[in-house]
C-alpha cells in the first residue's frame, strides 16, 4: 500500500554519518610538489585521480608492510617494449614473487636478442592507418607497433633450435619450461647486446612464470611444428607440460605466503585482466575448496587496472569485492587494501613504478645516512622497501614447497575421497 503525503513517513535509521572516516580533500599545488609519490598523495584530490591516488597508496602501503607481492600482466607488453621501460624494473626490486602472464608475451620477448634484430628494429604506425599496405610491405602491426613479418619468422627458427636442446626433452611444469627458455634468451641478448628481457630476468631472479593457456600463443604453436615432425618421423620430440603440477606449484606458492612468509599474507598487481588474471587468483579456491584445506585466505592487497566495464560481467571486469565472494580475495580487510582502478595500464604504470623507485632511493639515502636503526623508527616502510633485491626465488624451493603442500594433501585424503562421490545418471548408450 502506497503513502499518502499527508501522512508522517516511518523514519530511516541514521547511519554513522556520511562523513565518518572521511579524509579531507588535499589539493596542493603541482609546482610545489617535489617527488612523483607526492604528486599522487596531494594533488589528486577527486575523481578518477582519488582512485589512481588510492592503486598508489596500497601499492605503496603493500611494499612498505614488505608484503609478497604477486603480478598479473595481459597484453602484449614485451612486443610494446613496456618491459624494458617500467615491468623489469620494476620486478627488479625483489617485491614480486611470482608472475602470471600469457604464451604471447613470453613469444614477444624473443625479438629483441635475435640475431638480426637490429637490422629489423620496431618501429611506429598509425592507429587507424592502411592496413592492406602494412600487409603487402609484410609488416605485422600490433595496435601502433609495427615490425617486420621476418621478425616472426626468425624467432619461430630459434624457438625451434631451443626446443630440439636436450634439456626441453622431457615433462615438466611450464615454469621450469620458461626459466630454461629464460636462460637461452639471456645467453642470445648478451650475445648480440640486447637488453635483458622479462624471461631472462624472471630466470636471473628465479621467479617462477605461469602462463595459464599455454596453447594460445606462438610458443606453443612451435612446439606443435616439432611434434608435428616427430610425428611422421622426422626427428623426435618429447617436451609436455604438465598442468597439473603447474597449477599445483602455485598453490604451494600461496601456501608459503600465507603461512611461511614473514609476512605471512600476499598482495597482488593485476594489470589488465583474461587468463593471467584468473590463474594468478585460483590458489585460494583451489586450496580451500577443491583440496578442502582449513584457514586458506585470498589475497591481502589485491590492486587491479583495468579497461574492462564491470558491466560487461567478464573476469576481467571483476572487481577485487567481486573475487571477495569465491574467496580469492581477504574478506575481512578488502574494504581497506583493495582497488580496481579503471585505466589502460600502459598510461599509468611508468608512473607508478617511477614513484616506487624514487621512494625507495631516498630511504636507501636516509639508512646510509642515519643507520638502520634510527631509518626505520622514522620511516617504518623502509623495511619493506629495502627488502633483499635478490627477491623469493621461488623456483628454487618450488620442491620443498611442494612436498610441504602434498602432506597437506595426503593427510586429507580420506575426506577428499568420500566426497568425491554422487549419484551420477546412468551413462547415456
Amino acid at each position: 500500500m502506497s503513502t499518502r503525503r499527508d501522512e508522517p513517513r516511518p523514519a530511516c535509521p541514521r547511519s554513522a554519518g556520511p562523513r565518518e572516516g572521511a579524509r579531507p580533500l588535499s589539493s596542493r599545488p603541482v609546482a610545489e610538489i617535489e617527488d612523483l609519490d607526492g604528486l599522487f598523495e596531494q594533488s589528486l584530490p577527486a575523481f578518477g585521480g582519488a582512485i589512481l591516488r588510492r592503486a598508489w597508496t596500497l601499492l605503496d602501503e603493500a611494499i612498505g608492510r614488505g608484503v609478497p607481492m604477486t603480478l598479473s600482466v595481459a597484453g602484449p607488453v614485451t612486443a610494446s617494449g613496456q618491459h624494458l621501460a617500467w615491468l623489469n624494473p620494476l620486478l627488479d626490486t625483489g617485491w614480486f614473487a611470482t608472475v602470471s602472464t600469457t604464451d604471447a608475451a613470453c613469444y614477444h620477448d624473443a625479438h629483441r636478442g635475435l640475431d638480426g634484430a637490429a637490422e629489423r628494429p620496431f618501429f611506429s604506425v598509425p592507429l587507424h592507418g592502411d592496413d592492406t599496405a602494412l600487409r603487402e610491405e609484410r609488416v605485422i602491426r600490433i595496435t601502433d607497433v609495427g615490425f617486420e613479418e621476418e621478425v616472426l619468422l626468425e624467432t619461430d627458427r630459434f624457438l625451434r633450435a631451443c626446443l630440439a636442446r636436450p634439456e626441453f626433452q622431457r615433462e615438466m611444469s611450464g615454469t621450469l619450461f620458461r626459466s630454461l627458455l629464460g636462460r637461452r634468451y639471456a645467453a642470445q641478448e648478451r650475445k648480440n647486446g640486447a637488453p635483458e628481457g622479462l624471461l631472462a630476468l624472471c630466470h636471473r631472479k628465479a621467479i617462477p612464470v605461469f602462463v595459464g593457456a599455454p596453447a594460445d600463443g606462438s610458443i606453443f604453436l612451435n612446439s606443435v611444428c616439432s611434434w608435428a615432425l616427430a610425428e611422421v618421423g622426422q626427428g623426435q620430440h618429447h617436451l609436455r607440460l604438465d598442468l597439473h603440477q603447474e597449477v599445483f606449484e602455485n598453490c604451494s606458492y600461496h601456501y608459503w605466503g600465507l603461512f611461511a612468509s614473514e609476512a605471512r599474507a600476499l598482495g597482488t598487481l593485476i594489470l589488465g585482466g583474461g587468463v593471467p588474471k584468473n590463474f594468478n587468483l585460483q590458489p585460494e579456491p583451489t586450496l580451500e575448496q577443491i583440496l578442502g584445506l582449513r584457514g586458506i585466505r585470498g589475497f591481502l592487497y589485491d590492486i587491479q587496472i583495468t579497461t574492462a566495464p564491470v558491466t560487461d560481467g567478464s573476469l576481467s571486469s571483476c572487481p577485487p569485492a567481486e573475487g571477495v565472494t569465491w574467496g580469492k580475495v581477504d574478506k575481512d580487510h578488502h574494504r581497506s587494501t583493495c582497488c580496481s582502478l579503471p585505466c589502460d595500464y600502459s598510461m599509468v604504470m611508468p608512473f607508478l613504478v617511477k614513484a616506487l623507485l624514487e621512494k625507495r632511493r631516498r630511504l636507501e639515502r636516509l639508512a646510509a645516512e642515519l643507520g638502520e636503526g634510527p631509518a626505520l623508527e622514522r620511516h617504518p616502510e623502509a623495511r619493506g622497501y629495502l627488502r633483499d633485491p635478490g627477491g623469493y626465488r621461488l623456483l628454487e624451493q618450488r620442491e620443498e614447497l611442494m612436498a610441504e603442500l602434498m602432506e597437506q594433501v595426503r593427510a586429507g585424503a580420506g575426506a577428499l575421497r568420500a566426497a568425491a562421490s554422487y549419484p551420477l545418471a546412468p551413462s547415456p548408450p
